[in-house]
């Protein structure tokens, strides 16, 4: 019996250490909610799926290079760059809708692939501090980024000194120029411009109480089938009964909650609800597609590699793995990802800061998918789900919690600051302490 309570005490105490940032999120968000007294949930909601449609590529960008050893890319501003300058291009050209969105991800695709393949060289001269490295390298890739957008468009590429997005005199980039306006929105064809802004947003939009029922109608099917396969098959890890029968208990619940709403929409919850506004269905697609890619490549022989290299690299090379080209593709992959999420996020704001754009990507995107409960070692797409719906919740709620301390919303961009920097530094000094922790435990047994 002791020994019982010794093993239920330990793995209380991993889980804790193991999800500790998640659970003070969770903390922060309903104490910011209870905070914000005016706050409606349909707002709360609008605002968290708005931001994580807007940065889920970005933050799903990150799991590949964790799996294959080289921690939390920062450089994946390597890559929003690739999407800046695609983007740069486009709209000079004055390239508009989907059409023109399509053309941008097929010239961001070999930016990101070139700019990947130097990132991962780089990152194989520097092992053991690829973090570091890429902290440098957004630098520098920033500079690099500034030189050619001040002089080199204009002074050596030329281009029309009138353009509205070249600065007067005919050398460089404005500071900001506009995606233009998604053509179905035109409403003073003499003020606006056609353009890109929201051309994926906007091409199929679904009602979120429809979009709530199929999303947990698929998962709870996803959880019956796979609950089936485990009995059948060894290999696949089954979660236990309860946490089964809590998992579709959430599901059941979201159905019938959405489904009442349909059903009485003049009910509190139901006109509630339908303050929620659509879901950019295209987008969801892409997002969650992705998710399933990156769960199918941790299947495939290259994920494998992966996979080893970030446990050993020792055992991978003499396993026959090439390490440092699985490396150099893992940054890849991650770069145009974040290339392709940089666009998506653009297309959503409708301004492009042609040099501050892509400055707080690998900030934000590292605190988020750490705030799901990853680590510089661990990564899954469950982290980045979670990690997007806390993380911009906290952007939500963080004014309230700001008049709550000191009746100043000036706070929260304080607030907002110190929980980015805060959740990297407590996670990295938690992942520095488990090493040390570790280290001495196997001395002691030695």
């Amino acid at each position: 019996m002791t020994n019982n309570n010794v093993k239920s005490n330990k793995k209380i105490t991993n889980f804790l250490l193991d999800n500790i940032v998640t659970i003070v999120f969770i903390a922060f968000v309903l104490f910011g909610f209870y905070a914000a007294d005016g706050l409606a949930p349909s707002t709360l909601i609008n605002e968290i799926l708005m931001r994580f449609f807007r940065n889920g590529l970005l933050v799903l960008s990150l799991i590949i290079p964790v799996m294959a050893g080289l921690g939390l890319n920062f450089g994946i501003v390597v890559g929003a760059l690739a999407g800046v300058n695609a983007l740069i291009l486009t709209r000079y050209f004055e390239m508009a809708g989907m059409g023109g969105l399509m053309l941008t991800f097929l010239i961001a695709l070999p930016l990101a692939m070139l700019f990947g393949y130097l990132t991962g060289k780089l990152y194989n001269k520097t092992r053991g501090q690829e973090m570091i490295a890429a902290l440098i390298v957004s630098f520098f890739a920033e500079g690099v980024h500034l030189v050619f957008a001040l002089f080199v468009i204009g002074g050596i590429i030329p281009v029309n000194p009138y353009h509205r997005m070249i600065i007067p005199g005919g050398m460089g980039v404005r500071a900001t120029f506009d995606m233009g306006q998604h053509p179905d929105l035109i409403r003073m064809p003499e003020l606006e411009t056609a353009g890109m802004r929201l051309a994926m947003d906007w091409l199929w939009r679904i009602n979120f109480l429809h979009a709530a029922i199929f999303v947990a109608a698929a998962m709870l099917v996803y959880l019956i089938i796979k609950r089936m396969l485990a009995k059948k098959n060894p290999a696949i890890v089954q979660t236990s009964p309860a946490i089964f029968f809590i998992n579709c208990a959430v599901c059941l619940g979201f159905i019938a909650i959405a489904v009442f709403a349909l059903a009485v929409p003049t009910s509190v919850v139901g006109l509630e609800l339908a303050n929620v506004n659509p879901i950019p269905g295209v987008t969801a697609i892409v997002i969650f597609g992705f998710c399933i890619l990156t769960n199918y490549f941790t299947k495939t022989k290259l994920g494998q590699d992966c996979r080893s290299v970030g446990q050993s690299q020792h055992i991978a090379k003499v396993s026959g793995i090439d390490v440092d080209r699985t490396r150099i593709i893992a940054t890849m992959i991650s770069t145009v990802l974040a290339a392709w999420g940089m666009i998506i996020f653009l297309q959503e704001i409708g301004t492009v800061g042609t040099y501050t754009s892509h400055r707080m990507v690998g900030m934000f995107s590292v605190a988020a998918i750490l705030v799901g409960g990853a680590s510089t070692t661990r990564a899954s797409v469950k982290n980045v789900i979670v990690g997007l719906i806390l993380f911009h919740a906290m952007f939500v709620v963080s004014p309230a919690i700001g008049r709550y301390i000191s009746d100043d919303e000036g706070v929260a961009e304080y607030l907002r600051t110190f929980m980015v920097y805060g959740v990297i530094g407590f996670s990295l000094g938690l992942y520095a302490w488990r090493m040390l922790k570790a280290a001495r435990d196997k001395d002691a047994l030695d």
